[in-house]
């Protein structure tokens, strides 16, 4: 499979102030067969360690930072000849070995000279808790399940992705029907490398289902082993209730949808540890359309999205059938769509994303995101949806925007907004970021 992060990894082997890699992302997003699949493309060798269970390397940084002796039991363990610039050393499930994270100041000050990557399924609550984290002496990405984009690549439709690359509006709207099956295709199976692999080989909707209903108890199995005991009831009810929060037309989190009479006090830590594995996307309201976005967030008014489209279908029951067929979803469609682009969305770097809503009013933007130094609103319709009278109010008020509709009518430029089909969402905001960021770096070269 093709994953875009590739690219990221590539850059990152041959950056001059390289640091040890920490990769974050659920579990099952594929952060393993990566790594592995990088360091096979742009390494001679790779020196694998899995620490999880593993009492080789269970002491293998608890007795001191000797880097030189390290080095040397890596290698033994993996029986891999370890040589700076030729190979990648991939410790996996660093989490569940003593000190293991911070190694990791000692693998950047005493050796950078050698390629260092990490990852673990549960890595990100250690990092956010800020246990042995080796601040400033890492470099870090995330990993999210795959995107529409490498759906289509994995899928083997190659011209197809390639068409919709080149943004020809045109040949896309000849093309509609079938980037409608596809984008239903999606909504079914997701982005979970595992699950589009066995789609792919099988075409089999049972199959994929039953692979995403053991995704699933694997996520509450981490929940009983690894989160606080007193919060393990709390965070399975925050995680069950999603499906129904995000069913609503008002998509806002709200606690009573949890259990009669539920408090924020109460569900603060559970919501948080969610969010820390990686398993639900926190999207806070905004009290105005300014930059930066972050400093006008409403910390106490949110939607939680979950991580992945398909995984959404199963927590939530809904038949194979009803996302696959055209016209058979009558209720809950726009929870998929919604939570459709907030996912495509969140594998562009460097994105915040919020949403608007008017106190006392039924006026609400569906998202409001900053790319570069841009603000762009956007609204999310299901169908082919021309109507926008948010968005229109929106903009109305605040000229300086130009808003943005995602649906499943064709590409065009409106008085103060522009439709973009839904299927083409990731693709255009990367190509609007790219643009942008090259015009900055124009106008900083010309300053300097």
């Amino acid at each position: 499979m093709e994953r875009q992060i590739m690219a990221a990894l590539a850059a990152w082997k041959d950056k001059k102030d390289r640091k040890p890699l920490i990769l974050l992302g659920a579990r099952q997003v594929g952060k393993t067969w990566i790594l592995k699949e990088f360091g096979r493309r742009y390494f001679d060798n790779v020196a694998y360690v899995n620490c999880d269970n593993n009492p080789q390397v269970e002491d293998l940084f608890s007795t001191d930072y000797d880097m030189d002796r390290i080095i040397m039991t890596i290698s033994a363990i993996t029986r891999q000849s370890i040589t700076p610039g030729r190979t990648l050393i991939i410790l996996d499930e660093i989490q569940e070995t003593k000190k293991g994270l911070a190694s990791l100041k000692y693998f950047c000050e005493d050796v950078p000279q050698y390629h260092v990557a990490v990852a673990g399924s549960l890595l990100g609550i250690q990092l956010h808790h800020g246990e042995s984290y080796p601040a400033g002496k890492v470099d870090t990405m995330t990993l999210y399940p795959m995107n529409f984009s490498e759906f289509l690549l994995a899928k083997g439709e190659y011209k197809m992705e390639e068409i919709l690359h080149r943004l020809d509006w045109k040949v896309v709207s000849g093309l509609k029907s079938r980037f409608a099956q596809l984008l239903r295709e999606y909504y079914f199976v997701g982005g979970m490398p595992e699950v589009v692999q066995k789609f792919v080989d099988t075409k089999d909707p049972n199959v994929v289902r039953k692979i995403q209903m053991e995704i699933l108890e694997a996520y509450r199995k981490d929940v009983s082993k690894h989160a606080p005991l007193e919060e393990v009831v709390r965070i399975n009810q925050v995680w069950n209730s999603v499906p129904s929060q995000l069913a609503k037309e008002n998509k806002k989190f709200i606690y009573g949808v949890i259990k009669k009479g539920a408090r924020a006090k109460e569900y603060e830590i559970a919501i948080q540890w969610l969010i820390d594995a990686g398993l639900v996307y926190k999207i806070p309201r905004i009290s105005a359309p300014t930059m930066p976005l972050k400093d006008y967030e409403d910390v106490s008014s949110f939607k939680l999205f979950m991580l992945d489209s398909g995984l959404l279908g199963a927590l939530s029951n809904t038949p194979p059938v009803s996302l696959l067929l055209p016209n058979t979803m009558k209720e809950g469609k726009g929870s998929f769509t919604e939570n459709f682009v907030c996912t495509q969305m969140q594998t562009i770097p460097n994105t915040t994303i919020t949403y608007y809503s008017r106190d006392n009013s039924q006026l609400e933007i569906d998202f409001v995101i900053q790319l570069a130094d841009m603000i762009i609103p956007i609204e999310v319709k299901a169908e082919e949806n021309l109507k926008a009278k948010s968005l229109m109010t929106f903009v109305r008020s605040h000229p300086e925007l130009h808003g943005l509709r995602f649906s499943m009518s064709d590409y065009r430029e409106q008085e103060s907004l522009t439709n973009v089909p839904l299927f083409a969402a990731s693709i255009y905001l990367k190509d609007i970021m790219e643009k942008r960021q090259k015009d900055i770096e124009q106008m900083l070269a010309r300053l300097i």
